[in-house]
């Protein structure tokens, strides 16, 4: 449907055989016998396989010429960098907000134990010390120290005023970077274009696994030239490159990357081997019991 949707007729042959490779990728009917885990090849036309700078490559098809576009309105709603883990992605922003103009500016956050955990000893207190919390790194948590910059793609982390689209996942792009506030104005969603104005806020992290509990105070962005791929569900883009330099790992994360594209010229792959170099397939992860009951 995402592909047909404002097609012209003369493209509809080449957008089925596409949209029918999507949902044989979904059903783990491309390669080799996928119950689980398997390796498919990844199209002459989709891959990248240059050794010199790959991930320029993927960089200049997603976001061509940037520095001369970036204030264009509607340059970055339609245009994401995919990964499956949050350390990549990561890697892929702080890369890009490099080659960004203006200057940066700093956010760090206010971490503390919440008042509800029980008064600690003076060895947890040195455990769970200011620095320590600090450091921690959760998924769906905005790292301690935010950078930015003034035309810089970002993504809001949490639902701060759903009437008026400013929920999880939301895209926007800022305008004005304040000590207190941060302007930005919305790329995503149905809200396109509207200015909004983002405070700090409280967040508790969620993962059972901390055994603790503890709210960081902070903006809730994250720069997003970059995202997981969990965090692209729900939208349509007309450029994304799929950087894979770790696997899927989960049921269907590359069907859900490769069907966020409304062409197949809107997608590229860069996929890499054991030795770190480009490589021409990669894993797809299908648990075909799952589709047993449907």
């Amino acid at each position: 449907m995402r592909l047909i949707v404002g097609a012209q007729t003369s493209n509809i042959e080449s957008i089925e055989k596409f949209a029918r490779w999507l949902l044989d990728i979904g059903e783990g009917n491309v390669g080799s016998e996928n119950d689980g885990e398997a390796l498919i090849e990844i199209p002459d036309d989709l891959a990248i396989t240059d050794t010199d700078d790959p991930i320029q490559i993927l960089i200049d098809f997603v976001y061509p010429s940037i520095l001369e576009n970036y204030k264009n309105p509607g340059f970055f709603s339609a245009r994401a960098i995919l990964a499956p883990k949050n350390e990549v992605v990561n890697e892929i922003n702080d890369r890009l907000l490099s080659l960004f103009p203006g200057e940066e500016k700093e956010y760090l956050s206010s971490d503390s134990i919440c008042q509800t955990e029980e008064v600690l000893d003076s060895f947890q207190q040195d455990l769970y010390s200011t620095d320590n919390l600090n450091a921690l790194k959760i998924a769906g948590l905005p790292n301690h120290r935010l950078v930015l910059k003034v035309g810089v793609p970002v993504m809001l982390l949490r639902n701060i005023d759903q009437q008026n689209g400013l929920c999880n996942g939301t895209r926007l792009q800022i305008t004005f970077l304040g000590k207190r506030v941060i302007e930005a104005e919305v790329i995503s969603g149905g809200n396109i274009g509207t200015r909004v104005y983002i405070p700090r806020i409280s967040m508790i992290p969620s993962d059972k696994k901390i055994p603790f509990q503890f709210q960081r105070r902070k903006f809730p962005l994250s720069v997003c030239f970059a995202m997981t791929i969990n965090k692209s569900q729900g939208q349509s883009l007309s450029r994304v490159g799929l950087y894979l330099k770790d696997p899927v790992f989960s049921h269907g994360q590359l069907y859900v990357a490769l069907s966020r594209v409304k062409t197949r010229e809107g997608v590229k792959i860069l996929a890499f081997d054991a030795d770190g170099k480009p490589s021409k397939q990669t894993s797809n992860v299908v648990y075909k019991e799952i589709f047993g009951n449907l």
